[in-house]
């Protein structure tokens, strides 16, 4: 039986919607709308602990335009999943509100295990494939999630606070960032990674990288010449490609990565943080490439609503 469910995953930098037709029996979701607005709602959250009254905002905006393909293609369930800037926010109850009245559900602002699993299931759905088990690492704008896992479930799940924005905010500050600030950054991710080691270390046979900094980082590598999700989905990436691409761009202004083809325009000043986390992923784990895969936490809620 084929179930319509609406997706929305708010995260530090973006808000996305899936609205997809289901069938579990067949392991197939068809997506009808998939859509990706920059709101940069965890702006500055890291130094004053609370969400803006301009990124609530932008947020607001982006969900009304959700509602209202939402109600166009309505679905028999919707869910919204917020992540790790509402988790840290102190007026994250003004969010829920406002979240409320224009989209007609409240948010669930879910824990980092939860949002952990959610990215595993939505990654690792169409992979029985391929040999696990698989290290799915989500990196987001706040946190990053790791999730060990393989077709039996999930082994072990950690959420660390390093995320594109949170390091381009703490440690990035110039343009481009001199070379003390890309070692603290790289300092501060290498701790945050060996905190988690003991839950998600060993094991896993496959890397699969989630979110705008992998896909991106992907595009980047095979030479794209505009943003293709067909051809960047379920691509390969070598360790040695990553850090390249990682060191090229954290040497730019932020001036030449918004000109780079597939860069889309509001992670120019963000993506050599990500890029530097998903190099030292490779790294600490030791993994001599990356599976980028366009389905992620988004995917995890909608295979949830489905059963």
């Amino acid at each position: 039986m084929i179930t319509r469910v609406a997706a929305i995953d708010c995260g530090t930098n973006s808000v996305r919607l899936l609205i997809a037709d289901i069938d579990p029996g067949r392991s197939q979701l068809t997506d009808l709308r998939r859509e990706m607005r920059i709101v940069r709602l965890g702006e500055g959250v890291d130094q004053t602990g609370c969400l803006s009254p301009a990124a609530l905002d932008r947020t607001m905006a982006a969900l009304g335009e959700y509602a209202a393909e939402i109600r166009r293609l309505m679905p028999s369930a919707v869910r919204m999943v917020a992540t790790s800037a509402t988790r840290d926010a102190e007026n994250s109850q003004e969010f829920t509100s406002r979240v409320k009245e224009v989209l007609g559900v409240a948010p669930e602002v879910v824990t980092g295990d939860e949002e952990a699993r959610l990215s595993f299931t939505g990654a690792t759905a169409e992979l029985a494939g391929l040999a696990g088990p698989f290290l799915v690492t989500d990196i987001g704008g706040g946190s990053t999630e790791l999730v060990l896992g393989d077709a039996d479930g999930v082994r072990g799940a950690r959420s660390v606070n390093i995320g594109c924005v949170r390091m381009t905010e703490r440690h990035l500050h110039d343009d481009p960032p001199s070379a003390a600030q890309v070692a603290a950054a790289t300092a501060d991710i290498d701790a945050a990674l060996e905190d988690a080691a003991d839950t998600v270390a060993g094991g896993a046979s496959t890397l699969v990288g989630l979110a705008g900094s992998v896909t991106t980082v992907a595009g980047i590598a095979l030479g794209l010449a505009e943003y293709d999700s067909g051809r960047i989905h379920h691509s390969r990436v070598s360790a040695a490609a990553v850090h390249e691409i990682a060191a090229r761009l954290l040497a730019m202004t932020r001036a030449q990565r918004a000109a780079i083809g597939v860069m889309h325009p509001g992670r120019a000043d963000v993506i050599g943080g990500g890029a530097l986390i998903l190099d030292r992923i490779m790294t600490r784990f030791g993994f001599p490439e990356v599976l980028a895969s366009e389905h992620d936490i988004l995917d995890g809620i909608a295979w949830g609503l489905a059963g």
